[in-house]
């Protein structure tokens, strides 16, 4: 008896240090520096640490660098911890940041993150736990540069396959928490890293379930089996119930995201740059928020989020022209017995993408627009569509840092393999002030740049800029230590108590 009741005591103990959270898709990669989905990047975070890192207000924090210092304006010397090792062990040294850059150029992988690194001269390892790093000249992002997660030398130095390896199932890293590997469509196991240099979590466990359908995570929400999770606009509005708001907290802000209609520019229908003009008037953008998000949204005006210093305030999106976007159509050749017809594409497990399409649709129907519409499954979506730019339109959406970068998404050079600006984007005078925008330090001046390319992207309709989702993410009120931030409130997870 006594044996039955330390067992369940034991039982009971573990589930309350475990954390119960969900995702909709499976990680492709676990390797950050070729992984580019989100559900990727949702697990790599808490297995992999950078020299630099966010705090909970978007200023600068030093992670695996104990500090920093400039020697010039194309110098910076980077001061290393002496008290980390990876997860297995090894140390952590300036020869797995050196190991790291040189991998990232290196023509073993293909990765959109080598952009991040380009203007980056030489790194040199001074010291067991000192890095130099010179730039080719100054550069606005030099010390965010060094938010990319670092990998382990001695693991990775004799693959002959990064991008194959078993490492990016399996990998080991000197974050917060674990991974012992992970199967596609099944759930994902965490575990606290006990030689964590912060401090060793209190969470000692976190279960992400795996949960393609958005439903079926609100239900589990409401039945108590997720400690954390997200909810929609519809079901904050509708859904939930007294006995809910008494188990949750309840934390929204606006997400750093925005979801967009993107065109295939190497396509000849979309080259024609009065079609773009006119698919853009013919939508009602605040009817689709209106309905998609019931006041827990905002139309998206363009591609840099608003609160930075890169977001023109005197840009608004047009308003619905039916009227003129029917006559822009007529000038490309379109009419009703030559309708304009195209094909949009996005992964089936976002429901809200899938009904904005549907509103889309039935918007563009009253211009003599044929919409058809195709969904996927994630992975096939990003592997078969996406980056081989085999498709027409899509619907998709970024996450943006703190710190926007236009370079990966819209110059020129980002449309080639594995670059971000899959929808070929090519504008000259974008691509030049990027350029000037990078050697620029000043952040007054470097705004100034920032909103003349804000306003000469929305103005050629590379993409339709659709909403800004509130991000809500409800948390149990029996977890302590929970706040609100700039980044979320996953913030300080560490420090979370789940009795």
């Amino acid at each position: 008896m006594k044996t039955l009741v330390l067992a369940l005591f034991f039982t009971l103990n573990l589930f309350g240090t475990t954390l119960h959270l969900s995702i909709s898709s499976s990680p492709s990669k676990l390797n950050p520096l070729i992984s580019t989905d989100s559900a990727s990047s949702q697990i790599g975070e808490w297995i992999f640490s950078s020299l630099l890192t966010y705090d909970k207000n978007g200023e600068i924090k030093k992670e695996l660098a104990k500090s920093y210092q400039f020697i010039d304006d194309t110098t910076v010397v980077f001061n290393l911890r002496d008290d980390v090792t990876w997860s297995d062990g090894v140390e952590f040294t300036a020869e797995d940041v050196l190991f790291t850059f040189n991998l990232i150029n290196s023509p073993k992988i293909f990765t959109p993150y080598k952009n991040q690194f380009r203007y980056v001269k030489s790194v040199n390892v001074i010291d067991k736990y000192i890095v130099e790093i010179k730039y080719k000249e100054p550069y606005f992002k030099a010390l965010e540069t060094w938010m990319m997660d670092i990998v382990p030398k001695h693991k990775l130095e004799n693959e002959k396959e990064i991008m194959t390896s078993s490492f990016n199932q399996k990998p080991i890293g000197t974050g917060k928490y674990t991974i012992d590997g992970f199967e596609v469509s099944k759930d994902i196991i965490l575990n606290a890293n006990k030689t964590y240099f912060e401090k060793e979590p209190n969470i000692k466990k976190i279960v992400y379930h795996f949960m393609p359908d958005p439903s079926t995570e609100f239900l589990m929400l409401k039945s108590g089996k997720l400690d954390v999770g997200s909810l929609s606009p519809l079901q904050m509005k509708r859904q939930i119930d007294a006995d809910f708001q008494k188990r949750f907290n309840f934390f929204e802000k606006i997400s750093n995201s925005y979801t967009y209609l993107g065109f295939n520019h190497n396509n000849p229908k979309f080259q024609n740059s009065k079609v773009r003009e006119a698919i853009s008037l013919a939508i009602d953008r605040q009817e689709m928020v209106d309905i998609l998000f019931f006041g827990h949204g905002q139309i998206c005006n363009g591609p840099f989020m608003p609160g930075t210093f890169a977001y023109d305030e005197n840009i608004t999106s047009p308003k619905q022209d039916i009227k003129k976007a029917k006559q822009l159509l007529k000038d490309a050749g379109y009419d009703e017995k030559n309708p304009f017809t195209f094909e949009i594409v996005t992964n089936s497990n976002n429901q809200t993408r899938v009904n904005a399409i549907e509103i889309m649709q039935h918007q563009l129907k009253k211009v003599g627009v044929i919409v058809k519409i195709k969904t996927m499954e994630w992975q096939a979506f990003l592997n078969t569509v996406v980056m081989p730019r085999k498709f027409e339109a899509v619907v998709l959406g970024w996450s943006l840092g703190l710190m926007p970068d236009a370079y990966s998404i819209w110059h020129s050079e980002g449309s080639k393999k594995g670059g971000f600006n899959f929808v070929s984007y090519k504008n000259i005078r974008v691509d030049e002030l990027i350029k000037k925008a990078e050697k620029t330090v000043d952040r007054q001046k470097l705004g100034v740049i920032y909103k003349e390319i804000y306003r000469n992207i929305v103005k050629d309709n590379p993409y339709l800029f659709l909403y800004i989702p509130n991000s809500i993410t409800v948390v149990d009120k029996k977890i302590q230590n929970v706040s609100l931030s700039k980044l979320g409130v996953m913030h300080n997870v560490i420090d979370w108590i789940k009795p």
